[in-house]
This record gives C-alpha cells, structure tokens and sequence, in this order.
C-alpha cells in the first residue's frame, strides 16, 4: 500500500513516531507521501525524509490555510525549495472556503502560481478543496490542456463531480477514513467510478476511520480504507491494494530513482 497522503512530521507524532512507522511497515505500507503546510513545517518534514529514505517522500507547497498577507513571501520559499532539489509533488495547495474566507484572492493566487510551477517541473499536484470545488475547477481551467496531473485529497463529492474533475486534467481521488463514515456517500462514488481513479490516503493525523473515530489516525489505518473499498466493490483485499498502489506509482512516478 501506498499512503498518499499523511502529516506524520507533525507535532502530534513527536513521542512515538518510529512506532507509527513500524505499525505502518507491518501493516502493509511501503512508501508514504508527505505533503506539506508552510516554511513552519518544511524542517520537521525534509528531517522526516532523510531518516527514512525510500519509505517517506515529501512534497513541497503552501496549504490554503496558511495563505495569509504574506503569502507572497511563502511561495517564493516554494519556488526555492523546488530549484533546489527534487520533490515527489508540489503539494498540499488548493482553495479552502471553510476555515477562513478572509484571503480568498490570495488563495486562488497561490494556488494558481504553485500549479504553474507544477507544471514547470513536471510533477503532480496535491489539491485540497474544502468547500472550494466550482473555484478550485474555475481557477484550472487556464491549465486544462498542460498535461496537469495529480490527487484531489480527500475527496467528498458527488459522483458527477468526479466525473468533472477527470476533465480537467490526469487527476485521482484521495480516498481516506471518509469512506467508512455512517453518513458519508462516498461508499456511491467510488462504486460509480471504480479502482482506476482512485488513491488510498489517511491524512494522519486528521479523519480516522471508524471504529476509531476521534483518535488520532496514523498510517496502518490504510488497511481499513482498503478493507472498506474492497467490500464496497465486491472484489478482494488484495485487488485494491494493487490497482490503488499501480494508481500512486504513476502519480508520483515512483519507479525511478531518487
């Protein structure tokens, strides 16, 4: 299994990380994506990397949360980090209408800038879209025909959004604890769509899959998102894991060397 998506450099880690890790390895996992947040969480991440190469991956990119007044000064960080070495994906950006809509403008500003620098250096993009989904389409379309590629993370939509996000460029859907949330219609989308479309993540963290609800979730935790697509799609454990991990190989292009 591929987690494409988790913040295990973050804080909430910082007394049993290496143990998340082991948990994640015996479970399954064998390589995790690390996307990032602003300048405050690139040390913690890049450290996170350099421990453990070819497991842990990192990403570079400004989260729409941290778009403040000096969003500018961030993204040249960006555009820094990414002449300087070479990440997996530029990532985790997007448009975010929840938390704050103070700094809409910027948002879409950055978002835009960070997908263009994407584009620049030929790999994938990390979209997050909450609340955001006609903007953040709106604010692609000048990129429709650049051969964009990447993960809407954490999807929640319909499946006719779905299926207009695949317009729009060689884009999958994030799939994580949602899935097996009571209330959630996801288990519908990813029935429409199928295996081909679609990446497993945690966003650990944040949204742990039941039965483990308001804990804090962690990578080998992707063993129940696979279990849950699996029994949605009536097909077996094994077919999810090698059509979702076939699915982040591409993405991230995974099979060459670092």
């Amino acid at each position: 299994m591929i987690d494409t998506h988790a913040h295990i450099y973050s804080e909430e880690f910082d007394t049993d990380r290496g143990l998340v890790i082991e948990r994640a390895q015996k479970a399954g996992v064998k390589k995790i994506i690390l996307p990032n947040i602003d300048s405050t969480s690139l040390q913690a991440m890049l450290l996170l990397e350099r421990d453990y190469p070819e497991f842990c991956y990192a990403a570079i990119g400004l989260h729409p949360t941290s778009v403040d007044e000096k969003y500018e000064q961030e993204l040249k960080i960006v555009e820094s980090e990414l002449q300087q070495r070479e990440y997996i994906a530029v990532g985790e950006i997007g448009i975010d209408l929840y938390w704050d809509k103070s700094f809409v403008k910027e948002q879409i500003i950055a978002f835009q800038k960070q997908v263009e620098l994407a584009i620049k250096y030929n790999i994938p993009v990390i979209i997050h879209v909450r609340d955001s989904l006609k903007e953040t389409l709106k604010a692609l379309i000048p990129y429709k025909d650049d051969n964009l590629k990447g993960i809407f993370h954490s999807f929640g939509g319909s499946i006719d959004e779905a299926k207009e996000i695949f317009t729009y460029g060689d884009f999958y859907l994030g799939i994580n604890g949602i899935v097996t949330f009571k209330n959630s219609k996801l288990s519908e989308v990813v029935k429409s769509i199928g295996l081909e479309r679609i990446v497993l993540e945690t966003d650990s963290p944040y949204l742990t899959p039941a039965p483990y609800r308001g804990k804090r979730n962690e990578s080998s935790y992707l063993t129940i998102i696979a279990q849950k697509i699996a029994e949605v799609l009536e097909i077996s454990y094994e077919a999810v894991i090698e059509q979702t991990t076939k699915n982040a190989f591409y993405i991230f292009n995974l099979n060459r060397n670092r």
